[in-house]
């Protein structure tokens, strides 16, 4: 299969990217991965999204029979001042793709996120749950879910949420950064979701492509906890000495509005492909161990 990859230099897409070169993810070997593919990967620097013209010729060009889409303007605080790149990136880039994949017969799998939810329920949100996103960011994913749905017809939306991995930085990396030097960590303890694991993630879109299941659809660890909970856990299990101190929201403003509560619940998954996430203890450790490793 012929694979385009966008925001192939980010954390998600330098594991499918590398899922892809090896053949086999964390969790297995998908279909897709037991063929041979030929892997057409662009970051900003050789590809805008936003630009319309220049995605459709690539397409026109490379024929790609699908496409990753991993490029995102993922600053959450600064979407709400720079509200235009972000729609530009977050809307119009997964449109120009939306439309090119249609042009050329390609399958698209759009990454998305849970803050296209308003965040103040008591239970996991499923699919058909109503979006009502209340910062930029996630209102500029949401439209962005919404061009593609729009114009192409072989898609699969797949929101994820507190996405880790080995390739740039991300939250694991900042709390592990900051407990080893300063021995203490102030993480807020009001806001609950489902850590995610880059390398699981990548797996289920692999495991995806070769299938005709499309759709929305959650992909996230299992279970869920809070940001406090989550350092306890990264500073245990890099056997780090650090103090982890609960905060509230209020106690630690940012510009943008976080949800409360945005945990997801992989339905779609279950129903179709199958759920084959970690449950997100289980796949922290094995990262943690992973980076001392390479360390």
């Amino acid at each position: 299969m012929k694979i385009l990859v966008t925001g192939a230099k980010g954390q998600l897409g330098t594991e499918i990217i590398k899922c892809l070169e090896r053949g086999v993810t964390e969790l297995g070997t998908p279909d897709v991965l037991k063929e041979k593919n030929e892997i057409i990967a662009h970051d900003v620097d050789t590809l805008d999204i936003t630009d319309t013209e220049a995605v459709i010729a690539l397409f026109e060009r490379e024929r790609p029979e699908a496409v990753i889409n991993c490029a995102a303007y993922t600053n959450v605080n600064k979407c709400e001042t720079e509200r235009e790149l972000a729609f530009k990136v977050n809307a119009i880039g997964p449109r120009n793709l939306a439309i090119a994949a249609q042009r050329v017969g390609a399958k698209l799998v759009h990454v998305s996120t849970d803050y296209v939810f308003r965040g103040d329920g008591s239970v996991p949100y499923v699919e058909w749950d109503r979006t009502e996103p209340v910062s930029v960011y996630g209102r500029s994913k949401c439209l962005g879910e919404e061009y593609v749905r729009d114009f192409c017809s072989r898609f699969f939306i797949v929101r994820t949420a507190w996405l880790y991995g080995y390739y740039g930085p991300n939250f694991v990396k900042t709390m592990l950064k900051i407990a080893s030097e300063k021995g203490a960590c102030r993480v807020v303890c009001d806001q609950r979701g489902n850590p995610t694991n880059a390398a699981d993630l990548a797996h289920h879109i692999l495991k995806l492509l070769t299938t005709e299941e499309y759709g929305i659809y959650h992909g996230t660890g299992e279970g869920e906890c809070s940001w406090f909970e989550f350092t306890q856990k990264i500073v245990e299990y890099a056997g780090i000495d650090a103090t982890v101190t609960p905060c509230t929201t209020e106690e630690y403003p940012t510009p943008a509005k976080r949800p409360a509560y945005s945990s997801l619940d992989n339905m779609m998954l279950r129903a179709t492909v199958g759920n084959e996430f970690r449950e997100w203890k289980c796949a922290l450790k094995h990262f943690i161990d992973e980076l001392k490793s390479m360390n």
